[in-house]
Order: structure tokens, then sequence, then C-alpha cells
């Protein structure tokens, strides 16, 4: 390292003394050879001035040397680099001489040392045996250890086998040994104990386990299959013997059945265990409670309906006719068969042709409340009309024939079809008992309003079984309704056929007022009723049939008027009876029904008719020339009426002079002939509004250029004075 610096410090020196990189070079050269450190140096074709030298390489290598601290400190205190390099190396050579009698003077401690090396070195190589062994050695045990893993798999395959075949071999063993416990209970125990039920239960699993092997011919099975048997059978007795006698518990009178039915749910699963091991005893039992519950129910149905008939209303009394007029019955045997043109009391009007209080039965209280107890009516004398009694004996059917067809479904264990068929066999009696009974009543029925409820009865009755998921009744309330819609359809097509074919002339002498036991009112009290019981349920028949009922009742209405002499009366009939006709629906039906607006255009109609009829005596002269003056107006020749100045003279004075006369007698005119105040008043208000529009129209054609000129326009009245002077005259009730 020394050596290499000194030379580097040199080569420094001479690059510091001469700019060209060559000369320095040469001058290098020169005192290597001076000192004798080169011998013989032959250069060959080497040529310094090349381009070929790598100059580039030697810069770097004395850029390097530059670096150097030594260097850096030489060239910072000015040293001679060649002196330096030879003090150098004498201290080098002084400093080798001085290590080699170190290790001179050490050599023991070397010897030592390597005597130790050596001795180590014998050591290691003995580990080194030993490590070879143990790797033999450890060798040797992996194998072991791969041979006694095999065998753990193996053996552990071996215990899954078996642990395997003794579950399947215990479940087995389970199912087919009989308990000491379950024979003693199935043979002594009460079918009533919850042990019983739970002794049951793995009973039956026992039978259908032995089914099963039996199938696969175990031979073990044929161990317990004799015991089983046993079982099974003392089983299906205790169980027939105790559904029997609940069953047989229905037919005591007094009884409720519910109890026992609740009783039979809380053990369903033995009729299941009959049904799955015994099925003669199970068809048995299930026969024997369809034969009583028939019976039952057809007993209990058929003695209620005949108390409810003891508490039935009897409407009216007398000797009636038919709607159709043909002929009278007695209202004894015939309570119902009453028509528009009877002559029923007003206690009859208010039960056969007006809703009343019936149409509460509608209502979800009254539709779905407790149902009537006869005995108890009859110590209190109430009667009822049929449609009560309809809903009550209805709704003991709903009642009674949902929890009847849930038990069904539940206890047997049946649905759909199977259910319905079950339920028809106990039910059906009954049922066929109801539509008879209806039949014979429906087949003499002429209350309309009675039939009617009773539709809208079964239709909700109905909607509650939907909303209940309960189809057992739903073909029994389809026959209900065939047979009530075509008896109210034709007791609404014979009472129009009785307007349509009744003669006014024989009702006796008319009178221009209404009352509330006439045809109009009847006819109104019945179309509200059917109104306002179809709104919830609407029918288009029925609403087709009751269109034609009012068209026949304004054609008869029409045809009575015509038995007045004067329009004047013929109008003042048929306002009385449309305007009473109308406050009658309008009590029941909606504003904007049919029969309500038909009957607001017809009286609307007539009412504008009457006031002209009554404003044409008093100021029927005006009236006409202003008709005739505005035709003229329109067509341009007014001129044609410049001759006419005697005729306004006349026409104006004559009605200054009597205006108020005229009104005032017009009014206690109108207040006579119409009994409804409120519709009188209406009548004067457009009247006395009439006149004065047409004394303004008057006014209009004088003030034409025409009439100008004339002298007597100055004896017109002020309109507006008109005006004040009229509403003194306008009644208020």
């Amino acid at each position: 390292m020394a050596e290499v610096s000194a030379a580097a410090v040199g080569a420094v020196l001479d690059v510091n003394t001469a700019g060209n990189p060559t000369e320095t070079a040469m001058a290098y050269l020169q005192d290597e050879k001076t000192d004798g450190d080169i011998t013989n140096l032959n250069l060959g074709e080497l040529d310094l001035t090349t381009d070929e030298f790598i100059l580039d390489e030697v810069d770097i290598h004395i850029q390097a040397n530059l670096e150097d601290d030594l260097v850096k400190e030489a060239l910072k205190t000015g040293v001679d680099l060649r002196q330096y390099s030879k003090q150098v190396e004498s201290e080098l050579q002084r400093i080798e001489q001085a290590s080699i009698k170190d290790y001179i003077k050490e050599s023991q401690n070397i010897a030592l040392l390597h005597n130790q090396i050596t001795a180590c070195d014998s050591i290691l190589e003995r580990m080194e045996g030993m490590l070879s062994g143990f790797q033999s050695d450890l060798s040797s045990i992996s194998s072991e250890i791969q041979t006694l893993q095999q065998q753990s798999v193996s053996m552990n395959v071996r215990l899954k086998n078996r642990q395997a075949v003794r579950s399947h071999l215990s479940q087995l063993v389970d199912e087919l040994v009989v308990p000491g416990t379950m024979i003693s209970t199935i043979l002594d125990s009460p079918v009533t104990e919850q042990e019983f039920l739970e002794q049951l239960h793995e009973l039956n699993n026992k039978i259908n386990f032995a089914k099963e092997l039996s199938f696969r011919e175990t031979l073990a099975c044929s161990d317990i299959q004799d015991i089983v048997d046993r079982l099974k059978l003392k089983a299906v007795s205790k169980i027939r013997e105790f559904i029997l006698q609940k069953i047989y518990s229905f037919r005591k009178p007094m009884t409720n059945y519910q109890i026992p039915q609740n009783t039979l749910l809380k053990y369903r699963f033995f009729y299941q265990f009959l049904l799955a091991n015994e099925r003669t005893v199970a068809k048995e039992i299930r026969d024997e409670y369809v034969d009583t519950m028939s019976k039952i129910y057809y007993s209990y149905f058929k003695s209620y309906s005949g108390r409810l008939l003891k508490v039935q209303v009897i409407r009216g009394g007398g000797r009636q006719r038919r709607p159709d007029g043909s002929r009278r019955y007695s209202q004894e045997r015939y309570p119902l068969k009453l028509s528009f043109f009877s002559k029923p009391s007003l206690k009859s009007r208010n039960t056969i042709f007006t809703l009343g209080q019936r149409g509460t039965i509608l209502s979800p209280a009254e539709l779905e409340g407790p149902i009537l107890v006869p005995h108890t009516a009859q110590r209190g004398d109430s009667r009822y009309p049929y449609e009560t009694l309809f809903r009550s004996q209805h709704y003991a059917l709903l009642d009674n024939g949902c929890r009847e067809y849930l038990f069904l479904s539940d206890f047997f264990m049946v649905a759909g079809n199977s259910a319905l068929d079950l339920f028809n066999s106990i039910m059906g009696k009954t049922l066929s008992m109801f539509l008879k009974s209806m039949s014979t009543y429906v087949s003499d029925c002429y209350d309309s309003i009675a039939v009617f409820l009773c539709i809208h009865i079964i239709l909700r009755f109905r909607a509650i079984t939907a909303k209940r998921n309960i189809p057992a009744l739903d073909k029994y309330w389809e026959a209900v309704l065939e047979l009530l819609w075509p008896r109210f359809e034709l007791i609404l097509e014979l009472n129009i056929h009785s307007i349509r074919n009744t003669d006014p002339q024989k009702l006796g002498v008319l009178d221009t007022r209404p009352h509330y036991v006439n045809h109009s009112s009847l006819h109104a009290e019945f179309s509200s009723a059917i109104v306002s019981i179809n709104q919830t349920f609407p029918n288009e028949r029925t609403n087709a049939l009751l269109g034609q009922l009012q068209v026949e009742v304004e054609n008869f209405v029409l045809k009575m008027a015509a038995e007045f002499p004067s329009r004047r009366d013929q109008l003042i009939f048929l306002i009385n009876n449309y305007d009473m006709m109308l406050s009658v629906l309008m009590e029941r039906a909606a504003d904007d029904s049919k029969e309500v607006e038909g009957f607001q255009q017809l009286l609307l109609a007539r009412t504008q008719e009457f006031i002209e009829e009554i404003l044409s005596p008093p100021f029927g002269g005006m009236i006409a020339f202003v008709k005739e003056a505005e035709a003229l107006m329109e067509k341009g020749q007014l001129d044609r009426l410049k001759n006419e100045e005697a005729r306004i003279t006349q026409l104006i004075r004559g009605f200054s002079s009597t205006w108020k006369q005229s009104v005032e007698s017009m009014s206690q005119d109108v207040m006579r002939s119409f009994t409804n105040f409120k519709n009188g008043t209406s009548i004067i208000q457009g009247a006395l509004t009439q006149l004065i529009q047409y004394y303004h129209g008057f006014h209009k054609v004088l003030n034409q250029p025409t009439f100008r000129s004339l002298a007597v326009r100055s004896e017109l009245i002020n309109l507006h004075h008109l005006m004040v002077e009229v509403k003194k005259h306008k009644p208020n009730f």
C-alpha cells in the first residue's frame, strides 16, 4: 500500500510539474530507469502520442489517487514525493522485521494453538461419526413411524366401521325391544293420561318399524311381532271405547257438544293411530260420528226453526190483493201478499213497502249479533219480521258449520273435496231441510223487501265464510240465492204488471194533494228501500227492474193526472207526487242515483211549466207581446209592431194597476195547492223571478227605436222598484 501510494504521489507530482500527459509519462519512465527499478525496458512500437492510448483511464486513476488523504497531506506540506516514497519503503521494511520478531516470540503459543486446533479436528471428526450414526438411526426410525401411521389409519377405519354398525344395531335393538313400561302403560293406564299417549306414540313407531323390517325379511322382527300385535289390539280396543263414549255423549239432551269435541281434539292422535293400524275401527268411528252429528244438527235446527216461526210477525189484516191484481187472499193465510194497489193499513204499509228499521239487520252489529232465543221472545211477547228470523237461523248455521268443518279437517285429517264430502254427509240433511222450508216460504211470499234483505244477508254471510277460508257452505249459499233471486225478480215484475194494468178510474176520487198512503208514495218508499239495500252489493238485474218500475210509475202518474180536466190541476198533481216521491227517495238513496236524478228532472220540467201556467192569466198579454217582439227582433222585423200603440198602452197600464193584486192572489193560490210549503215557496220564487224577467224583456223591447217615441213609456214601472216590491211578496218558511 505504501509502495502504491508512493508511486501515486510520484505520478501526481509529475502531473503537477508537466502539463502534457505524454511528457509526464516519459519523465516518469526516465526517473524509474535512473533509479535502477526498471531495466532493459522495451516499449516496442508503443506510440505514446496515438489516440489508442487510453488516457481517460489514467486520468481516472490519477484523480482517484488525488483523493487519498495521505496524498492530499503531502501536497499541502510540499514534501518531495520521491524522498517520501523511499522513506515509506524503509519504514515498511522496519515494520516487517518487527513483525517477524513478534511471530518468533509467539511461536510457542502458535504451536500450542496448532495442537489445540488438531485436537479440535479429531473431536469434530468423532462427532461427525456420531452424527452419521444418529442420521442412520433416524432414517430407520422414520420408516418405523410410517409403518405405525399406516397401522393407525387402518385401525381408525375399522373403529369407524364398528361404530357405524353399533349405531345401526343399537337403533335396531332399541326399536325391536318392547320395554316393560310400554306394556304396563298400554294395558293398565287410562287413555286420558299423558303417559298413555306418549307410549302410544312409541308403540306406533315400533309397529311402523316392524312393518319396514318385515319387507326386508329381518328375522329379528318375528321375535317381537306377537307382542306388538297384542299391544296394538289392546290399544285399539281402549281407544275405540273412549272415542265412542265421547260420541255417544253428544246424544244426551241439553248437551253442549262443543265440549266433547274439544276433548276429542286433544286426543286427535287416537284417530290417526286407528287410521294407520286398524282402518275398520277408524271407519266405524267415523260413520258413528257422522250418523250422530247428522241427527243432532237436524234435530236442533228443525226445532230451532219451528220455534222461530212462532215469534214471526203477522203483518196487516183483512183481505189483500195479489200483486197482479187477479184475486184477493186472506192475510192470515198469505200474510205477505200485498201490492201497490191494495189498500193496506198504515201499519201494513210501514212493514211491506217501506224499509224503516228493517235495514239495520244488515249492519255488522246486527248481522253478527247473538241469535234469537225463541222462548225468551215468546215470554216477552216479541215478534220479528221474517228477515230477522232468517238472519238468526243462518247465523247459527254459519257458526256451527264453520266450527264443524274445522273439527272435521283437524280430527279426521281430511282436506279439499274429502273434507267437503264428510261435511255434507253430516250437514246435508239439515241443509236440505233449510232449502225445502225456504222454498215453501218463498213460493208464497210477496214481501219483496224481506226477500231482498235475505239475499243481502246471504251475500254477507258468504263473504264472512270466504274471509274465514271455509268453503263448506259455498254450495248452500248459491242454492239459497238461486231460490231468492228469481222470487225477488218475480215480485218486482208482478208489481210492474200491476201498475201497468191498473185503471186510474177504478181508484175512486182523485185529489191533487198527495198523502202518504197513495200509490206514488208507496213506490217511492219501496224504491228507496231497494236502492239503499242494493248499494253495498249492486246487481244489474235489480237496477234494470227498478228502472222498469220507475217508468211504469211515471206513466201511471201521468195517467192519473190525465183524469183532471184542467192542465193546471194536472200539473199540481204531478208536481205534488214528484216532490213527494223525490223526498222519500232522498231519505235513503244517494243524491246521484238514477232514481233521484230522474225525478229531479221531471219535477223541474213540470214546475217550469206550472210557472208559465199560473203567470198566463194575469200577465199573459204582456208575455205574449214580449215573446212575439223578441222573435221579430231576431228577424229584424220589429217595425211590424209599429202600429200596436193601443195594445202597448193597455199592457203598460193594465200591469201597473193589477200586478200587486195578481201576485198576491197567485201566491195564495200556490200555497193552497202545494202542501209542501218548501216546494210551494220555491214555486212562488220561481214565478216571481220569471215575471221580473218577462217585465225586463218588456222594457228592453220598448227601448228599441221603434217604440221610443211612445208617450206611454213614461208610465212603465221602474225595474228596480218592481224587484223591491216583488221581494215583499216572497213567503218565508
